[in-house]
């Protein structure tokens, strides 16, 4: 959870503000050189980065991850028909992103032909790092490369009639270390080196043909995945106890894992100045099998050698049906009533097996899995009323009922019966919008909810959300606040949970000028949770239950960003930008917390995680001539937890590059 924590508080501070590197100045002539009937616009920039790490290193790379090196930061080709009409092509648009040495690496790609033919292309390549918990002693680790490919080809994609073909591609693969308990549930644990091997391809077509006003749109699709992940022992190990008896000598398990997932997806829709229709249905005929086969040969926690194989192997349908129909009708130009009915229906059925032979002697194998089937209907019923220019009122309310159906498999007497669980979920929505000026916008709305049986202790039972939302604008001014909040009260017979979301932020824009403007936001989160624990706990040689406990978590997240750009004589660009995010938890000053939610210090260490991140940078591009610009940046990260300098670190990163228009 903390790693995750992480990861989410500075993929936040990213998309505020972007990394230091690619440049985005314009270079070049702004409408372009004409060759040939075609109007030419190409760039790139080329350039290496730098950066310097103290602290810990695996932190740095499983939320940064910027390396030293030559790459082509970013690169744009634009190819225009002048007229509209080329010879074997209109249009060309190609942009790349960080090709060459960047972890994160994007292109796209567009061909187009007028009234003939469209072709779209993405391509992404991200490398994952993940270090692993420090709980887990080095046991857990993954350095894999994610890519992923679209290709997209419309035929006739201004007619009437028009045709679909599609791929798409996503692959992982690389090394990874996992750990694996052998060979009872009080042995040791042993660090096993992982080649991770996933793959998902989808092929795809379709038509979408248009008649009177109305539009039909059908898709058929085939998703095919595979896992293919093969685990063994490098070499003998002790385990991470050294101070027990167990060993493994070899140890090798095969867990291949296919599945294919054919689908079809149809949607027709009509609109008219009265009324408004469209449906929607999908239909996915889901397959999946696999098998876990593993072998270890070492000694037990008494010294004793052991020989251990398990086997385990299962099969699954997952047919799953979705369908909307959504009407709407605008009697005035005031007044929209919207109605949507869906219908969701999953359903898995299969068999599992699971056999395991220490020293020959076999455990009997059983089924722990039959059958899953959910069953969502849900019905709502919107109405959006203007009666004012100024004033605008929403009315809403939605209902939905679900049924959940299992068969968990064999017990000592044969089959298990079905178990049935039934919940609805009633919500109101009221909205309203406010225009008091031309500058001034409002907008409020809150949501009430009320459900009788939620299937999980987190889900919604007892809820309510508001949202509130103010922007003035007024020239080159522009500024916004916001504030939303959600509650969540849920109490069953075996546990209750709670929960309190409360946001607050505020942004705007000033363009002082036609070279300067700055931008700058803030944001705050407040999450609290309450919720029950049930766990087993050993008190001197013997084991109790216990039902009374409490998990408790409170975070208190500040989010702040500053950004301003300016020019100098038309020539100097310069880019400042500051982003700090700071979790303050509950204002506590060690490790341990609230004893009043549980006595145990491993708890009350995990009710809250304060931490700050700090990333300052600067750029700076100079324009050397009309096709030409020299470029150069700096980026700062700063990361600390309060409890813990373990995984804290301080980057200095940047870049330089030149950008060249021809």
């Amino acid at each position: 959870m903390r790693r995750l924590a992480i990861v989410a508080l500075l993929a936040a501070a990213a998309s505020a503000q972007p990394t230091v590197a690619p440049t985005g100045e314009p270079v070049g002539i702004t409408r372009g050189e004409n060759h040939s009937g075609y109007n030419v616009r190409q760039s790139f920039e080329l350039g290496a980065r730098f950066r310097s790490v103290g602290g810990d290193q695996g932190t740095y790379r499983a939320t940064v991850n910027y390396g030293n090196g030559l790459r082509l930061l970013s690169s744009s080709l634009s190819v225009q028909s002048v007229e509209g009409h080329g010879s074997a092509f209109d249009q060309i648009q190609l942009n790349t992103q960080g090709l060459g040495n960047d972890p994160y690496q994007n292109a796209s790609l567009r061909v187009e032909k007028n009234r003939l033919y469209r072709y779209d292309l993405s391509w992404r390549s991200n490398a994952y790092y993940n270090p692993g918990l420090r709980s887990d002693h080095g046991q857990h680790f993954a350095d894999t490369v994610r890519n992923y490919q679209d290709h997209d080809l419309t035929l006739f994609p201004q007619s009437s009639l028009k045709f679909f073909l599609g791929y798409s591609q996503n692959k992982q693969t690389g090394p990874a270390i996992t750990s694996a308990q052998l060979f009872d549930g009080r042995a040791d644990q042993f660090a096993l080196f992982a080649n991770v091997r996933r793959q998902q391809r989808e092929y795809r077509a379709g038509f979408e043909a248009g008649y009177a006003g109305w539009r039909l749109n059908v898709m058929h699709g085939w998703v095919d995945f595979k896992e293919d992940n093969s685990i063994r022992l490098p070499a003998p190990s002790a385990g991470y106890n050294v101070n027990d008896n167990s060993t493994l000598t070899s140890f090798q398990r095969t867990e291949p894992y296919h599945g294919t997932s054919p689908y079809w997806r149809v949607v027709l829709m009509q609109e008219s100045r009265w009324w408004a229709v469209n449906g929607r249905f999908t239909y996915v005929k889901g397959q999946r099998a696999f098998i876990q086969d593993g072998t270890g040969f070492g000694t037990d926690r008494f010294g004793n050698n052991v020989t251990q194989q398990v086997f385990t192997a299962g099969n699954a349908q997952r047919p799953a049906a979705t369908g909307s129909f959504n009407f709407s009708v605008f009697p005035s130009t005031k007044l929209t009533i919207t109605n949507q009915t869906a219908l969701s229906h999953i359903r898995m059925s299969g068999s599992s097996v699971f056999t395991q032979l220490t020293n020959g002697s076999p455990i009997r194998p059983f089924v722990p899995f039959e059958f899953l089937g959910i069953r969502t209907i849900a019905n709502s019923t919107d109405a959006d009323y203007r009666p004012l220019t100024w004033l605008g009122v929403r009315l809403g309310y939605q209902y939905s009922t679900r049924r959940v159906r299992s068969i968990e498999g064999f017990n000592a007497v044969g089959v298990q019966p079905m178990s049935e669980q039934e919940n609805g979920l009633n919500t109101g929505i009221l909205g309203v919008r406010l225009r008091p000026t031309k500058s001034l916008t409002m907008n409020f709305d809150g949501e009430i909810g009320r459900a009788d049986q939620p299937f999980y202790p987190v889900s919604g039972k007892n809820f309510q959300a508001f949202r509130g939302r103010a922007e003035y604008r007024r020239g080159d001014f522009r500024f916004a606040g916001y504030v939303r909040t959600d509650y969540n009260v849920n109490s069953g017979s075996l546990y209750s949970f709670a929960s309190r979301n409360r946001q607050y932020g505020a942004d705007g824009t000033w363009t002082i000028s036609r070279t300067f403007f700055i931008d700058a936001s803030y944001a705050k989160l407040h999450l609290d949770t309450l919720g029950s624990l049930s766990y087993f706990s050993r008190v001197g040689t013997a084991t109790v239950s216990v039902t009374n406990d409490r998990s408790y978590y409170v975070s208190n997240l500040h989010t702040a960003n500053l950004s301003a750009h300016f020019t100098v004589r038309g020539r100097v660009d310069v880019s400042l930008g500051l982003s700090h995010i700071q979790d303050t938890g509950d204002g506590r000053a060690t490790v341990l917390g609230n004893a009043g939610y549980t006595s145990l210090a491993a708890f009350q260490s995990v009710q809250t995680f304060p931490l700050r991140f700090t990333s300052p940078q600067g750029k700076l591009s100079v324009r050397i001539n009309d096709k030409l610009r020299w470029n150069a940046g700096y980026q700062n990260y700063g990361y600390g937890e309060q409890f813990s300098s373990a995984q804290g670190f301080r980057a200095h990163t940047g870049y330089t590059s030149v950008t060249w228009a021809f």
